[in-house]
């Protein structure tokens, strides 16, 4: 375990003294005159000095640096005349002194390409048209005032940050203080708009300037930025579906070890693989064996993995850029389909095509729902799960009980990406090129659902792919998997022998 942190406190903390200062566990805590109590003057000098200079000269800018300029000149095309603020995000605490791992806020993310905590994006306003952006981020922690060494989130606590002349290399802006910057908007004047919700400290300095409806609408405007991904985008949404192929050939590979533990195997196997080729998992990894199959987002993940029985495992690996896959691959654990499960299963395929091939430019967007519903629907009839007509099923949606979800969403660097896109934009909207969905049908019949033959209760299937909508008609970008019930078996067993 970590040990406990020195920590930097707050103005009415350093009036009090400390009851014992011999404690070495205990907190350090400031005195107004910037000395710390419990720390002499000899070691407080002793540690500004003797440190060699770490400074890096002739960085590259980052990969994606000239596709974030275009998404900033969009932006301000879209706002003439408005400041813009668009913050990161700040350390969440866990649990006392411990804090979650940061992630970006992904509206800072997708235009600056910075993933640290703190940072805020300002587009300033240079008249009618254009602005300037300032990028604002925590510099090196300070040598002189002991920050490096004495505050937990100083640099020998949690690693060097990157200088401020660094950043500006890196991310091909001018970089400042971020420690100025709420005095900065405090005296800003004319139209501000900010993305609320990650930084109280931004929204505190803009409060009597902003509203919320005019902030809704900028947040909504980069969420719609995002429908159509750019060339980089599509290469990153790849490497995380290459991940994510892995990923789940690792999983296969240890079936029989999560069978003598629990479904917890299944999701540690994955999560290393993410964790080696990615930033993290793009979502809590559902790894739903036997009857949890039927829960849509089962992530306890703690129940037992038993031949026989099918598992369901829908899970992403996200880039170090935060663009995340989204794969569900419904697998029999002990390699073969019995029929039944066999035949929900090639219904839910033939279900998953027919969405698929639904997929084009100039198509709607929801097509490809309407598409694997109507297949899903016809077979329910089929089996005399419900009564027909298919058309009238579909008009009083009674095939919902059991297909419960719609057939994806758009992916990107959320898993449900753009989601506050209007819906004139996204669900109402047309289909493009650059676009990326998920198509995903199931057909889940419940452990206690009464309504259907005994031997149905407790399966679950859903087929998830990741498709990318191309000039001609779309790409998937998942193909490695194997999809139908005999390519699964075959592949299952190969990776087992």
């Amino acid at each position: 375990m970590p040990p406990i942190r020195w920590k930097v406190v707050s103005s009415v903390e350093q009036e009090a003294d400390v009851a014992d200062d011999a404690a070495d566990e205990q907190p350090i805590k400031q005195r107004k005159n910037g000395l710390y109590t419990g720390v002499s003057d000899e070691l407080a000098e002793n540690m500004k000095s003797g440190w060699a200079d770490t400074e890096q000269h002739g960085l590259e800018p980052i990969a994606q640096a000239g596709e974030l300029a275009e998404r900033r000149e969009r932006l301000s095309a879209r706002f003439p005349g408005e400041r813009l603020v668009v913050p990161a995000g700040n350390l969440k605490t866990r649990s006392n002194d411990t804090e979650y791992p940061f992630r970006s806020s992904v509206e800072y993310a997708y235009l600056t390409g910075d993933l640290t905590e703190d940072g805020v994006l300002v587009l300033e306003p240079t008249g009618a048209r254009g602005h300037t952006a300032t990028l604002y981020l925590l510099p090196r922690s300070d040598r002189e005032n002991g920050e490096f060494w004495l505050d937990g989130q100083g640099e020998l606590w949690v690693g060097r940050r990157h200088s401020l002349t660094e950043s500006e290399q890196l991310y091909g802006l001018p970089c400042a203080d971020v420690r100025t910057v709420t005095d900065v908007l405090r005296r800003a004047s004319g139209p501000v708009r900010t993305v609320r919700g990650y930084d109280a400290g931004v929204e505190a300095a803009l409060a009597d300037k902003v509203t919320a409806e005019r902030d809704e609408e900028l947040r909504g405007f980069l969420s719609e930025m995002r429908l159509v991904k750019d060339a980089f985008e599509v290469g990153e949404l790849q490497k995380a579906v290459d991940s994510t192929v892995r990923g789940f050939e690792d999983v296969v590979r240890v079936l029989d070890k999560a069978q003598a533990t629990s479904e917890r195997y299944i999701e540690g196997t994955f999560f290393l693989r993410a964790r080696v080729e990615g930033n993290d998992v793009g979502y809590g990894s559902i790894c739903a064996a036997g009857p949890h199959a039927t829960t849509l987002h089962w992530m306890r993940n703690d129940g037992p993995v038993r031949p026989g029985e099918l598992l369901l495992l829908d899970a992403g690996v996200e880039t170090h850029t935060l663009y995340t896959a989204d794969v569900t691959r419904t697998l029999p654990i002990d390699g073969r389909f019995t029929d039944l499960q066999r035949t929900i299963y090639d219904a839910v395929y033939e279900a998953q095509e027919a969405g698929i091939a639904a997929v084009k430019p100039g198509a709607k967007y929801l097509d490809f729902h309407h598409a694997a519903q109507r297949v899903l629907a016809a077979r329910l009839v089929e089996w005399g799960l419900v009564e027909g007509p298919v058309e009238r099923v579909l008009e009083l949606g009674l095939q919902r009980r059991w297909t419960l979800h719609g057939t994806g969403h758009m992916l990107g660097m959320d898993v449900h990406d753009c989601a506050v896109a209007r819906r004139e934009t996204y669900a109402d909207g047309t289909l493009e090129p650059g676009m990326c969905l998920t198509v995903e049908p199931g057909l889940y019949f419940q452990a206690n659902d009464e309504t259907v033959p005994e031997e149905y209760r407790g399966i679950g299937v859903r087929i998830e792919d990741d498709i990318l909508v191309t000039e001609d008609g779309n790409r998937n970008l998942s193909a490695a998997l194997p999809r139908s019930s005999s390519a699964v078996e075959s592949w299952m067993a190969e990776l087992r022998s």
